[in-house]
């Protein structure tokens, strides 16, 4: 591998914090409200399981277009499009998996047109697949760079240690849901009323 296991371990734990934020922010914008997304820690790991495992398996569009550098338009359509094919089958798999062992929809997109289940829809795929490629095209080469120039000791000990952390995070949260049959809701702030509302399990 190009990086170290401790680089790729520390970066998954990156994104899983940026899509925590991306999360937040999109549904701050949408519905004026953010909240803990069903963790304990600000992480979520299937962000930074899914985009580095993407990368170790099909590499970045640049990579793709040092192969092909004549079809650059089609290059990066065949990207987005397989990234919308991913993300609408991950989607599909951790929405219907989460609602035959916990008991209750994680999320439903049956309210925006072109939906398929009520996990995924176009719109929703194609603004993921779009973030996905822009963050492969443009960060995901300089944040493992920077990664990787950290102190090998120190590199290993934060990378295992958020990893376990995080792992232990995902295991606890999702116990809860299991346990309770309810989305492990601890806090939400409400931009309306200007308020934060504590949940108590």
């Amino acid at each position: 591998m190009k990086y170290s296991v401790s680089t790729y371990l520390l970066t998954v734990t990156i994104i899983s914090f940026l899509g925590y934020c991306v999360e937040n922010i999109w549904i701050a914008l949408t519905q004026r409200y953010i909240n803990n997304r069903n963790m304990y820690l600000p992480f979520l790991l299937g962000y930074g399981l899914t985009v580095v495992g993407i990368y170790l398996i099909f590499g970045t569009p640049g990579k793709w277009l040092k192969r092909r550098p004549a079809n650059k338009c089609l290059i990066y359509l065949a990207y987005f499009l397989l990234m919308m094919v991913l993300v609408s089958i991950g989607e599909i798999i951790l929405g219907t998996a989460v609602e035959y062992f916990c008991g209750f929809t994680y999320w439903n997109y049956e309210n925006l047109p072109f939906h398929f289940t009520k996990y995924t829809s176009l719109f929703t795929s194609m603004g993921f697949a779009g973030i996905i490629e822009f963050f492969m095209e443009y960060l995901m080469e300089p944040i493992l760079m920077k990664v990787q120039q950290i102190p090998k000791m120190t590199l290993q000990i934060l990378a295992v240690s958020l990893i376990v952390l995080l792992v232990g995070d995902y295991l606890l949260s999702f116990r809860n849901m299991y346990i309770h049959k309810k989305p492990n809701l601890l806090w939400k702030y409400e931009f309306t009323q200007k308020q934060f509302i504590w949940f108590h399990n």
